[in-house]
């Protein structure tokens, strides 16, 4: 009798489809991140209105494919990875698309404007960070071919390369971060306060975006390694 588990199929041959389903919808939230901070650059809300409630749509997607997993996962698998890695996994890819819907709230709640001397480095960090979730969501989709390796031979080595030049990019997103926050720390005797503060955060949430995309191959490193 075949079975009436909507996951069943996912942890038989490959337990990493739920969290390849689940990365395509965080992606879905981060591919958003440069339209928005472009319509907000130009001033456009009704457009970054739209943008977040794509992101919202997005992340309600990931939260699916995420509670469907986390309930019908087995306590113990028959497999090459233990329960609690793919849950880790689960979460840290999950905390992207949190981050994406925070600043996407924000930015409709309290219609931020973006000084123009922070126009620039703002949408270069953005995009930074965006490739960034890129590349650790292409590595998230070679782990078909990781699966089929046993964990090891060439595609292993692919893989720890490519999260290698994860690291890199990442590092380069936080030199980016560090560049604009330099900036509006000399702009904040020109501007409110509270812009100020709301500020420092955006910056330090579009960073978390590369921050956690690091996490997920870093995890990944430790999961091949074993």
């Amino acid at each position: 009798m075949p079975s009436t588990n909507p996951l069943a199929g996912l942890f038989g041959r490959n337990p990493f489809s739920a969290l390849q389903e689940h990365m395509s919808a965080v992606m879905e939230t981060v591919d958003q991140m440069s339209p928005l901070f472009e319509a907000l650059a130009a001033r456009d809300y009704e457009t970054v209105t739209a943008c977040k409630e794509t992101i919202c749509a997005a992340e309600d997607r990931a939260d699916k494919v995420k509670n469907n997993l986390r309930e019908h996962l087995p306590k113990r698998l028959f497999l090459p990875v233990d329960r609690r890695d793919l849950l880790e996994m689960l979460d840290l890819q999950d905390s992207i698309a949190d981050v994406a819907q925070d600043i996407a709230e924000l930015l409709v709640e309290r219609r931020m404007e973006i000084p123009p001397e922070m126009k620039e480095a703002l949408l270069e960090l953005v995009a930074g960070c965006v490739e960034v979730c890129r590349e650790a969501a292409g590595i998230i989709s070679e782990l078909d071919e990781l699966l089929a390796m046993g964990f090891g031979g060439n595609e292993a080595a692919d893989v720890e390369a490519r999260i290698n030049a994860l690291n890199l990019s990442e590092d380069e997103t936080d030199r980016l971060e560090a560049a604009l926050t330099k900036k509006l720390f000399a702009l904040e005797d020109n501007l409110p306060p509270v812009s100020v503060i709301f500020w420092y955060r955006l910056i330090e949430w579009i960073g978390d975006l590369a921050d956690y995309s690091e996490k997920v191959g870093n995890r990944l490193r430790l999961l091949i390694a074993r």
